[in-house]
């Protein structure tokens, strides 16, 4: 719709840990924590190739709004620890194994965000009815667990498909996402941009990051 045309785009940078080693993690954390809002991504070896950080050791510095991607087959056993966590959004993935609606719900009685993860393979319309109570939807683009992969904005094409099934919710986008590819991302009418390595891998980590806003303000 109109009413959300005018709405900025906002980089949210990514914390996505290679091994569980917790000062990985805490590395990772403090290269960001700059930045307003920031997303964690969790992986289970499984549904994502490596495994790292144990969703019982996860923390963010005071004052940023923390959004957790759950990149696991089996969401379920995980959720009581997330949800004690209190992060601002969980995104789970509308390919993993179990009821993930009814896993939205159960999240949102929490007073906490929830959204859903859509893969590349995945439709719209297969994920309908957790679109359709989600307060997130995430279009991820590139490669689990991988960082600097290249965006693949065919996928930007889901965005319409998105609001007609839920008009007002938030639409994230993961993957590839750097100087060159932001604009275009923004333009498409996605509200959060994840960016992973095109911040974490720089030399100067809050300068890209300014950088990439700079790039949504022109």
């Amino acid at each position: 719709g109109t009413a959300r045309a005018n709405a900025m785009a906002m980089i949210v940078p990514s914390v996505t840990p290679y091994s569980a080693d917790p000062h990985v993690f805490r590395e990772q954390i403090e290269r960001v924590s700059f930045a307003p809002r920031i997303q964690i991504d969790l992986m289970d070896g499984e549904f994502a190739p490596n495994k790292n950080t144990n969703p019982i050791q996860v923390w963010w510095p005071e004052g940023v709004v923390a959004d957790i991607h759950l990149m696991y087959r089996h969401p379920a056993e995980h959720l009581e620890t997330l949800i004690s966590l209190r992060p601002h959004l969980i995104i789970l993935h509308a390919e993993a194994e179990g009821d993930i609606a009814a896993m939205v719900q159960h999240i949102q009685r929490f007073s906490i965000k929830a959204g859903v993860a859509l893969l590349a393979d995945t439709t719209v319309e297969s994920a309908r009815d957790c679109i359709a109570i989600a307060d997130h939807v995430m279009l991820f683009g590139g490669k689990l667990g991988h960082f600097g992969g290249k965006a693949d904005l065919t996928l930007l094409d889901k965005v319409s498909a998105i609001r007609e099934v839920r008009s007002d919710s938030e639409i994230g986008w993961d993957g590839g996402a750097n100087q060159a590819t932001v604009a275009t991302i923004a333009a498409a009418g996605i509200d959060v941009i994840n960016v992973g390595s095109a911040i974490q891998r720089s030399d100067n980590p809050q300068q890209a990051y300014e950088a990439l806003e700079g790039v949504l303000r022109q």
